[in-house]
C-alpha cells in the first residue's frame, strides 16, 4: 500500500477525532473522554507525519525523534507539576509555544523564498508573512500574559502614556509593512522580513501591557485564538489539511470565547486588541467606606444559617482555587442537600484566571453539572436565595460595577449576590481583588466575613453542621 495514501488516511483519523473531541468537551461529563479522543487524533497525526520522511528517503530521523522526545519530556513533566492554580499560566506558555513555532516556520520559508530557493507566488508571500505576525503576536504575548499572572511583573508597570494610541501605530505600521513586502516581492529581502518579526514580536509584549485585573481571561482566550490561527497559516504554508483543521478548529473556538468574555465584561473586541481596557485602578472605591463597619459571622452561626436554610448558593474565586478548598465545599453541599437545602453554585464567566476555571475546579470535587448556573441564571436564583456564600470571590461580586461610575469595573455584569437575604464572604483579609481595588460588598449590611484560609474554614464549618 502506498505509503503517502496511510498518511493521508491517518491525517483524516486525526481531523474527525479533534471535531468530535472539540464537541466532547462542551460539557463537563464527556470532557474527559473528548480530551482522550483528540490526544488520540494528534497521536495518529503525529505518525502519519513521520511516514513522509520515510517515503522521500530522508534521513532527518534522528533529529525528529530528539525534537519528539524532548518536547513529550517536557509535557509530561509540567503536566505533573502544575497546579490547578497555575493552569491559566501554563496555558499561555502553550499559547506562547504555538505562536513561536509558527514564526520559526514562517521564518525558514521567507528565508528559501528571498534566496530563491524556494519560488512563491505574490498570492502565496502573504500567507508566511501572516503566519510571521501573529505567531509573533501569540508568542511575547502569551509570554507576558505568563508574567503577569505569576505577577513577576505589575499591570501598569511597563505602561506608556498614550499607550493605547501607540498600540494603534505600531499596528498599523504593522499592516503597512505586509503590503509593502508584498509588493515588493523578493527584492525587498531578508533584512526586512526580520524588521517586521522584530516588530511584530514587540507589538505581541505591547497590546498586553496596559491590560490587567480582572480582565486577564479575556486576554488568554484571544491568544489561544492567535495561536490557533497561526497554525492555521502554517498548514497553508505546507498545504497540510490536517493543521489547517486544528488551527482553525483553535482558532475558531478561541474566537467565539473571546467575545463571550467580551460580552462578559461588557467589553468590545476592538478595546481588546488596542490593549485598551483594564489595569488596575488605585481603589475608586476607597474613601468612599467612610465609616461603614465590617461584620463578622461566627462558625457556628454561620452554620445555623446554612443548615436552616431553603436555599444557598455559593460564589466561586480564584481564592477557592489557591485554597484547594472544593472538595470541602462539595461535603458542605452533601451535608446540606441531606437537610433538604436546595443548593446551587454561581459560576461568573471571568471567576478566576482564565475561561472555565470554576467549571473545572468543581468537576474536580464531582459537583453535578447541573447545580452550575451561568451569569442570568445564577441572578435569577441569588434573589430568591436564603444565603450567598462567596468562597475566594472578589470582582466578580463587587456593587461598584453597577452603582459607582468612577470604578474601573463600572458596566461590568456582576453576581448580584447582595440581593440574597443573607451573605457570608469566607476570606482571608479585606485585601482587594485582581483588580486591585475595593469591594463595597463587604460593608453592606446584609454581609457578614468569616475570616480565614478557605479550606480550614469550610472544614471547621463541616464539622459545625455535623454537630447540629
Amino acid at each position: 500500500m502506498d505509503l503517502l495514501f496511510l498518511s493521508q488516511i491517518g491525517f483524516l483519523v486525526g481531523s474527525v477525532a479533534f471535531i468530535w473531541g472539540l464537541k466532547l468537551l462542551s460539557s463537563p461529563d464527556t470532557a474527559r473522554r473528548g480530551n482522550v479522543i483528540a490526544a488520540t487524533g494528534m497521536a495518529a497525526a503525529i505518525l502519519s507525519i513521520l511516514i513522509e520522511p520515510m517515503e522521500r528517503g530522508a534521513g532527518n530521523y534522528p533529529w525528529i525523534i530528539s525534537g519528539l522526545a524532548l518536547g513529550a519530556g517536557l509535557g509530561l513533566l509540567m503536566a505533573y507539576r502544575v497546579k490547578m492554580t497555575g493552569m491559566p499560566q501554563m496555558v499561555s506558555i502553550l499559547n506562547g509555544l504555538g505562536g513561536a513555532s509558527a514564526v520559526v516556520i514562517a521564518i525558514v520559508e521567507l528565508n528559501h523564498y528571498y534566496h530563491g530557493t524556494r519560488p512563491m507566488t505574490d498570492s502565496q508571500i502573504i500567507i508566511p508573512l501572516l503566519a510571521l505576525l501573529i505567531g509573533s503576536i501569540a508568542f511575547t504575548g502569551s509570554i507576558l500574559a505568563w508574567w503577569k499572572l505569576e505577577e513577576w511583573i505589575k499591570d501598569n508597570a511597563l505602561t506608556l502614556p498614550k499607550h493605547n494610541i501607540f498600540n494603534i501605530a505600531l499596528l498599523a505600521m504593522l499592516l503597512g509593512l505586509v503590503v509593502w513586502l508584498y509588493l515588493q516581492g523578493s527584492s525587498a529581502g531578508m533584512a526586512w522580513a526580520l524588521v517586521f518579526m522584530g516588530l511584530a514580536l514587540l507589538y505581541g509584549f505591547s497590546f498586553v501591557i496596559p491590560i490587567g485585573g480582572a480582565d486577564m481571561p479575556v486576554v488568554i482566550s484571544l491568544l489561544n485564538s492567535f495561536s490557533g490561527l497561526s497554525a492555521a497559516a502554517a498548514g497553508l504554508i505546507y498545504a497540510s489539511n490536517f493543521m489547517l483543521v486544528g488551527g482553525i478548529l483553535v482558532g475558531a473556538s478561541g474566537t467565539i470565547l473571546t467575545l463571550l468574555m467580551c460580552k462578559a465584561m461588557n467589553r468590545s473586541l476592538l478595546n481588546v486588541l488596542v490593549g485598551g481596557f483594564g489595569g488596575s485602578s488605585g481603589g475608586a472605591a476607597k474613601g468612599q467606606k467612610g465609616d461603614l463597619v465590617v461584620r463578622e459571622v461566627s462558625l457556628n452561626d454561620a452554620a445555623i444559617q446554612l443548615l436552616y436554610s431553603q436555599s444557598v448558593v455559593f460564589v466561586p474565586g480564584y481564592g477557592l482555587a489557591v485554597a484547594q478548598a472544593q472538595k470541602v465545599v462539595k461535603e458542605v453541599d452533601d451535608i446540606l442537600e441531606k437537610n433538604g437545602v436546595d443548593v446551587k453554585y454561581a459560576i461568573h464567566p471571568v471567576a478566576g484566571r482564565m475561561p472555565g476555571h470554576m467549571n473545572v475546579l468543581l468537576a474536580e470535587a464531582d459537583v453535578p453539572y447541573p447545580k452550575l448556573l451561568d451569569l442570568e441564571e445564577a441572578n435569577a436564583f441569588i434573589a430568591n436565595a436564603d444565603v450567598a456564600v462567596i468562597v475566594g470571590a472578589n470582582d466578580v461580586v463587587n456593587p461598584a460595577a453597577e452603582n459607582d461610575p468612577s470604578s474601573p469595573i463600572y458596566g461590568m455584569p456582576v453576581l448580584q449576590v447582595w440581593n440574597a437575604k443573607h451573605v457570608i464572604v469566607l476570606k482571608r483579609s479585606m485585601r482587594s481583588g485582581y483588580a486591585g481595588i475595593e469591594n463595597m460588598l463587604f460593608f453592606h449590611p446584609r454581609n457578614r466575613m468569616l475570616f480565614g484560609d478557605a479550606k480550614d474554614t469550610l472544614s471547621k464549618l463541616v464539622a459545625e453542621l455535623k454537630s447540629l
